[in-house]
């Protein structure tokens, strides 16, 4: 099928930060006295913005994160971009592949607005991502698994819902781009295929997704 819309998620997808991110997160939380693997950072926080870590810590603990912890959460976390983030193997032919062929593309990503600038910066990201193709949590009240975020992606590129292909790697994205009512394909190649199951299917190299949204092989 060809869409009218592809809608990127962005850590994982388009730049390589999940192992970096999620590091950092674990450690981070693990000094605070929340003992807390890179398995579980994975497993409870890809995908979902940043207050989905206070809301479980508190629901867990009992206990409220510094309130300087989104600060220094993220300047240790773009300081490690700045350094050594890379794009996602593949994922520069897949966005030339869909400006040659006309298809509309944007990114929808739990993670803050500075977050995707210093990401797609460093990646070189930024010169196929123009400001108004960027839509963060920040835009919504609500971040991934609530379809909000995707909505308004489509209501500002001027496309129906139905009409959109959502490209995802977490489970949390995955239940947000169903709950809007759109098609998704979960990026497996950091997932396990399993997480993924409620993706409309799945594909663990970027050279597959062009065949996926374009009809094209």
């Amino acid at each position: 099928m060809r869409y009218d819309l592809v809608v990127f998620d962005n850590d994982g997808v388009l730049v390589d930060s999940e192992p970096l991110s999620n590091t950092i997160l674990a450690g981070y939380l693990t000094e605070l006295g929340h003992p807390t693997s890179y398995e579980d950072s994975l497993r409870d926080y890809m995908g979902g913005a940043v207050h989905r870590v206070h809301d479980l810590v508190l629901e867990r603990s009992g206990r409220r994160l510094p309130a300087t912890f989104d600060e220094e959460f993220h300047r240790r976390v773009f300081e490690a971009f700045r350094q050594e983030l890379e794009p996602v193997p593949g994922v520069v032919d897949v966005l030339g592949a869909l400006r040659a062929a006309g298809v509309p593309y944007c990114v929808a990503s739990s993670g803050s607005h500075e977050r995707i600038r210093v990401g797609h910066r460093r990646t070189g990201m930024h010169a196929w991502f123009p400001e108004e193709h960027v839509f963060s949590a920040d835009d919504v009240g609500r971040g991934k698994p609530a379809p909000d975020l995707f909505l308004r992606a489509a209501e500002r590129m001027g496309v129906a819902p139905e009409r959109c292909a959502v490209v995802e790697d977490s489970p949390l994205g995955v239940e947000a781009a169903r709950a809007a009512g759109m098609d998704v394909y979960g990026f497996t190649a950091t997932t396990p295929a399993e997480r993924l199951a409620g993706a409309d299917e799945l594909f663990a190299a970027m050279a597959e997704l062009p065949r996926l949204v374009m009809g094209s092989t």
